[in-house]
C-alpha cells in the first residue's frame, strides 16, 4: 500500500504560525494530485478510516496564544502537528473521513473568570484558582450576580446550580472546577484550526472530495466538556438534563473500520474523549477497541516548567486505553503494519 509524497507547498517551518490558507489554488492543486496519483474519492474506499483531530486549535497549538500545550519539548503541540500534517499528506489516499473538533467558548461560562467574584468583587486568576465545594462553603468565591441575567437566570438559582456543580465534579472523581484564561472565543483567531492543519483537511477534503465533519464543543456555559462525547456534568441541582452526551458522534465513529486520534492535551481534551469512547465501546462491544488507533506522537500533555506536569498521568490513561485494547501508534509507522488493520482499496 503505498505512501502518497508530501506537497511542496507544505513547510514545516509555517506550523507554529498565523497565515491564510488560499483555498482555491489548494483545490486546483488538490484536483491535480488526485489525478497525477490516482487518487479516488472517500466513497469507493472498502476500508473506512476517520481520523479524530481533538481541538487542534490557535489556542492549544501556538506559543502566544492562551493554553499552548508545550509538552516535555516546550514546543510539544507544533511539532505534534508538522507530523499530523505530514501523516494527512502520505496517507490521502486511505483516509476517508477527518473529524476535527473545535473546544468552543464565551466569556460567561463556568470556568472562566467573570463567572466568579471573591468577597472583595474580584475574579479568580486564571490557570492559579480552582474552587472546591469548602471554598464555596467557606465563602471564598461565589457567582458574579451581574451576568446571572445574561444566562437567563437568577442569581440565587445560578448560585444554587454551581454549587451543585462543584459537588458534582467531587462526587464523580473528576479534576477540580480550574478556572482558565478565556480561551477558544467563538469568533476568535484562538478558536481557529492551526493554519497547516487546516490546510491539510482542506486538501484532503477536494482531493478526495470528502467533506470535513466539524464538531464543535464546550459552548454550554453552564459545564466544562474536555471530551467531544460528554459533558462533564449532565444534570442541575434538580435532576434535570442541562446537557446530553454527544451519542451521534459515537455512533459515527464506531461504523468506521478504523478510528485514528490525535490533538490537544493527551492529558485533559484527548483523554477524556478517547475514556468516553471506550466507555461506550463496553457498553456496546469491547472488541470494537481494537478499531480504535492513538496516534501518540501526534499528542503531548499539559506541562508548565515548575508549575504542573501531566505526562505521567496522561501515559497513565494511555497505557489503560492500551489494555483495553486500543493501539497505541506512530505516525511515522506504515499503516500497512498497523496490528489489526487491513487495508482494502
Amino acid at each position: 500500500m503505498p505512501q502518497y509524497p508530501i506537497p511542496s507547498f507544505f513547510n514545516p517551518q509555517t506550523v507554529g504560525g498565523v497565515w491564510r490558507v488560499p483555498y482555491q489554488q489548494r483545490a486546483i492543486e488538490a484536483q491535480q494530485w488526485a489525478k497525477a496519483h490516482q487518487i479516488t474519492p472517500a466513497h469507493t474506499d472498502q476500508t473506512r478510516i476517520c481520523l479524530l483531530i481533538i481541538d487542534a486549535q490557535n489556542t492549544f497549538c501556538l506559543p502566544d496564544f492562551e493554553l499552548f500545550v508545550g509538552g516535555a519539548s516546550g514546543r510539544g503541540a507544533i511539532e505534534d502537528n508538522t507530523r499530523l500534517c505530514a501523516f494527512i499528506y502520505r496517507y490521502l489516499g486511505l483516509i476517508t473521513d477527518i473529524t476535527p473538533t473545535l473546544d468552543t467558548h464565551s466569556a460567561m461560562q463556568i470556568f472562566h473568570p467573570v463567572f466568579w467574584v471573591n468577597q472583595q468583587g474580584e475574579h479568580p486568576t486564571p490557570a492559579a484558582t480552582q474552587i472546591t465545594p469548602s471554598d464555596l462553603e467557606q465563602g471564598n468565591w461565589r457567582v458574579n450576580p451581574a451576568i446571572a441575567p445574561s444566562l437567563g437566570y437568577n442569581p440565587l438559582d445560578l448560585e444554587q446550580y454551581a454549587r451543585h456543580y462543584v459537588q458534582q465534579l467531587t462526587a464523580e472523581g473528576k479534576y477540580p472546577l480550574t478556572i482558565w484564561p478565556y480561551h477558544s472565543m467563538l469568533g476568535g483567531i484562538g478558536h481557529a484550526l492551526v493554519a497547516a492543519v487546516e490546510e491539510a483537511c482542506f486538501f484532503h477534503n477536494i482531493a478526495r472530495q470528502s467533506q470535513t465533519h466539524f464538531e464543535l464543543k464546550g459552548g454550554n456555559p453552564l459545564t466544562e466538556n474536555y471530551s467531544v462525547l460528554r459533558p462533564e456534568v449532565l444534570t442541575g441541582a434538580d435532576g434535570q438534563p442541562i446537557a446530553e452526551p454527544n451519542k451521534a458522534l459515537m455512533q459515527r465513529l464506531l461504523q468506521f473500520d478504523a478510528v485514528v486520534m490525535a490533538g490537544q492535551a493527551k492529558s485533559h481534551c484527548v483523554a477524556w474523549t478517547i475514556d468516553d469512547l471506550l466507555t461506550a465501546i463496553q457498553a456496546q462491544d469491547p472488541k470494537l477497541a481494537h478499531k480504535v488507533y492513538l496516534l501518540e506522537d501526534c499528542t503531548s500533555p499539559v506541562v508548565v516548567p515548575g508549575v504542573v506536569d501531566f505526562t505521567e498521568a496522561a501515559d497513565q490513561a494511555f497505557n489503560r486505553f492500551a489494555q483495553a485494547g486500543m493501539h497505541l501508534v506512530q505516525s511515522t509507522t506504515p499503516l500497512e503494519t498497523w496490528p489489526g488493520l487491513t487495508l482494502n482499496r
